[in-house]
């Protein structure tokens, strides 16, 4: 029996695109107010954009309660007897805690092995894509951690950021903290660096913003996966893709919007590149 993959929705793939890869989302909840959605499942990211661009109340997020890894778990232990679930960084949700304390609630038996990716978005999506190819291939679950963990290091993950406004009301700025005294006049590329965000540069336009993204990838020799994706900017992420199809096959070229979840920090107008580069 295959190893059967679980992930959670800020790794930006879809339930539909899970259905296709054999990979299961468990979605984390995003909130206006009182009002509580399951990221993409009962709030769409057309919907959710239009709210946090609209509307006055700040969204919040929380993440699955460790019964909703449980119910996966049991579902999934129907059909194998291993199962590997990649999250996004501890350091940035309690959903790798989720993850691990389910284990314990499972009733039937099977093997569970939890990854913190230390990532998010396609950082994380793009390990869950290799992941789950692997584990169609045959690849057992020893393995297949190992060759997750393996990955970790291989993925580089950077975000145009608009403004840091959503990430500090958010408290997840970690060690961008330095750049909110001037945070009106640049536009920050950040990244995560062992599971926090991390500065990696400033500048002072959108267009600045793209190009620097285009080079980063640019800057790789050999690339095994690429993502673009974007929180409101659909044209600006086609546009990148377009350049980027120039040296990199363009049906490779993983495109994706960013989930409620995350939108909730990013804000409008981010957007993203993320390289796994080849061994």
């Amino acid at each position: 029996m295959a190893v059967r993959i679980v992930t959670d929705s800020t790794s930006d793939i879809t339930a539909e695109e899970g259905a296709k890869l054999g990979v299961t989302v468990v979605p984390l909840t995003v909130m206006f107010g009182r009002e509580s959605y399951l990221d993409r499942v009962t709030i769409t990211t057309d919907e959710f954009y239009r709210r946090l661009t609209t509307e006055d109340i700040f969204p919040t997020t929380t993440q699955p309660a460790p019964s909703a890894f449980a119910e996966v778990y049991d579902r999934l232990a129907d059909e194998t007897d291993e199962i590997l679930v990649v999250t996004l960084s501890a350091k940035l949700s309690g959903t790798y805690q989720s993850a691990v304390s389910a284990i314990d609630m499972v009733q039937k038996k099977c093997r569970v092995e939890v990854v913190d990716s230390q990532l998010v978005a396609m950082g994380q999506g793009l390990i869950v894509h290799a992941a789950a190819s692997a584990a169609r291939q045959g690849t057992k679950l020893d393995e297949l951690a190992g060759f997750v963990r393996d990955a970790l290091g291989r993925c580089h993950w950077i975000t145009y950021f608009d403004t840091l406004k959503y990430l500090a009301k958010g408290g997840r700025i970690g060690k961008a903290q330095g750049l909110l005294g001037s945070m009106l006049s640049i536009k920050p590329i950040l990244t995560v660096k062992e599971g926090e965000i991390h500065p990696v540069t400033r500048l002072r336009s959108q267009a600045a913003g793209i190009e620097y993204l285009y080079n980063f990838v640019n800057s790789f020799q050999r690339i095994e996966e690429l993502a673009v994706e974007h929180t409101t900017l659909p044209d600006e992420a086609d546009r990148l893709v377009e350049r980027l199809s120039v040296s990199f096959p363009r049906d490779k070229i993983r495109r994706a919007t960013v989930s409620p979840v995350l939108g909730t920090y990013g804000g409008p107008n981010a957007i993203a590149v993320t390289v796994l580069e080849a061994k």
